[in-house]
């Protein structure tokens, strides 16, 4: 089977923001494909599509009321057959976001299910018949949405919904259920999808108070029937003793996720970058736990949602909140930070590189955001997280490229003016300056697609040396890697692994070094990194 995910680069997008085609102030599917050969440029194989379906779009599309369908605002069934072929012509995979933890309020099958309680639909939802105790607990948006259960008077029940409460949440127990998600997964798949990253795993596994990934490997099995080299990309924020069963094993191999996000990986990152320390990041990779054999992590600095730091201590979250998001517009969710990458670092170029370094040496297939090859910025007037959602920035010109509409017509407004505005950022400008944060993506994005042990080889921190610089090795039976990283302003010089025949090779660095490398001392600038190869003499 073509493994092709495990040495990938993921770029995340949402249709609607990304670019408008037919003057409409929407972005839509016809958009996405005149920006193919742009991905493919930047070194991108694999497109996450944010979800694209009908919708209110009351939470970005998270509100689904067909999974078979196509929002019209953004083109139908065979502009989307088109955009798979015409990406697959240019080594480029579509990965879709599958939305069944909940559907829309408003989705036929919630209106038929609040007609009667024998309606065919009905049992399809988490219903209770008396006010549950856990009423007040466990949503997922504090401040936003605090209750977890609404009452619905047309049938005298109560429905649950861990999100919104336009969001009921559908029973994944029922066997009709999970019959419909079989074949809404199919449907896709025989459109030439590539996979799909689950959204809220941890929630689907949740039967009445127990854990069961029966859905996953029921998941997984459709998946691989239709198309054996298909991914399952599960989004679980969960305690480290609970990872490995998203993963499941069967000989070997993964058997439920094939793919899971990193966010213990993502919290170390942001909790080194923000004290200047690389402990915490030699830490995660000295407690990563081995992983089946088929499986892969998914890392990243930034999604589409909040910077969630839930899993750091409380004095590790206020380290990283004041030092990234010390106002409390720039906050989320008693949780998080909604901004973008490069407004965090204050769009200090050194720092973004190091940071996307870090990120790319790391074991697993990094996810970028759109607009990160650029250093994006957010709009803070914008309501939760949608700041961060904004449309993307294309050159300098009206709405930032991004549509021709008028500015009054457009599903979000670019963000404008000031060091982050389309007028500073955008790709053309980038396209044009050989020095551009868009030409470096480009060329570390192709040299790490040259480096096979970081992604599939095994990772080990090095001790020793200054706490703030992380130096880490990565082998394959074929070849070996040392990666060094300053997290802190001052220049240093450390020792890096080798024996006594080995030469060291410079790959990718952040310039100015000697071209002779000594592995007993190696410089690294303030905020530098370095990429060294060994090899035998």
């Amino acid at each position: 089977m073509d493994r092709w995910y495990r040495n990938g680069v993921i770029y995340s997008l949402d249709i609607e923001t990304f670019q408008d085609s037919d003057d409409d102030g929407v972005g839509d599917l016809r958009g996405l494909a005149d920006r193919l050969d742009y991905l493919g440029r930047l070194g991108v194989d694999t497109i996450w599509l944010n979800p694209f379906h009908p919708s209110p779009r009351r939470d970005g599309g998270y509100d689904i009321t067909d999974y078979y369908g196509i929002d019209p605002r953004f083109g139908t069934l065979g502009d989307f057959a088109e955009l798979v072929s015409q990406a697959d012509e240019v080594g480029i995979r579509i990965v879709l976001d599958l939305v069944v933890n909940h559907t829309s309020d408003e989705h036929p099958w919630f209106r038929s299910a609040l007609t009667e309680r024998t309606a065919p639909h009905h049992d399809w939802y988490v219903w209770a018949d008396d006010e549950p105790a856990d009423r007040w607990d466990g949503c997922v948006f504090p401040g936003s949405e605090e209750e977890t259960w609404t009452y619905a008077e047309a049938v005298g029940r109560w429905y649950r919904h861990r999100f919104y409460r336009f969001q009921p949440e559908l029973d994944v127990e029922h066997p009709e259920v999970r019959a419909e998600l079989a074949k809404i997964v199919t449907f896709w798949l025989r459109l030439g999808v590539a996979g799909f990253r689950i959204d809220a795993a941890p929630f689907l596994i949740e039967s009445r108070g127990r854990r069961d990934f029966g859905l996953l490997r029921q998941l997984r099995e459709t998946v691989s029937w239709q198309r054996g080299d298909a991914v399952l990309l599960a989004e679980a924020n969960v305690p480290e003793d609970e990872l490995l069963e998203y993963f499941g094993t069967a000989d070997d191999e993964a058997s439920r996720a094939t793919m899971l996000f990193d966010f213990r990986l993502n919290q170390a990152l942001m909790l080194g970058l923000a004290r200047g320390d690389a402990e915490p990041v030699r830490e995660r990779l000295r407690r990563s736990p081995p992983l089946p054999g088929q499986a892969q992590w998914a890392t990243f600095l930034r999604n589409h949602d909040e910077v969630d730091l839930g899993g750091l201590s409380a004095e590790e979250r206020a380290d990283v909140i004041g030092r990234f998001g010390p106002e409390p517009h720039m906050q989320l969710y008693d949780r998080g930070i909604r901004r973008r990458l490069a407004c965090m670092l204050d769009g200090d170029r050194r720092r973004l590189e190091l940071a996307y370094s870090l990120l790319l040496t790391m074991p697993g297939s990094p996810v970028l955001r759109y607009g990160d090859e650029i250093g994006m910025g957010e709009d803070l007037a914008l309501p939760e997280r949608t700041a961060i959602r904004t449309p993307m920035q294309w050159s300098d010109g009206p709405n930032g490229g991004f549509s021709r509409a008028p500015a009054d017509q457009l599903v979000s407004p670019p963000v404008q003016g000031g060091p982050f505005g389309f007028e500073r950022v955008n790709v053309l400008g980038q396209r044009r300056d050989a020095n551009s944060l868009l030409t470096w993506f480009e060329r570390v994005l192709h040299t790490r697609k040259e480096c096979p042990e970081i992604a599939v080889g095994t990772h080990e921190p090095v001790d020793g040396g200054p706490s703030e610089v992380l130096v880490h090795r990565a082998e394959t039976a074929k070849g070996r890697m040392v990666f060094v990283h300053n997290l802190g302003p001052s220049a240093c010089r450390v020792r890096i692994p080798a024996g006594p025949d080995d030469v060291a090779l410079a790959v990718f660095e952040d310039g100015g070094y000697d071209d002779r490398i000594d592995p007993a001392d190696v410089a690294v600038a303030g905020h530098g990194y370095r990429w060294i190869r060994l090899v035998t003499a």
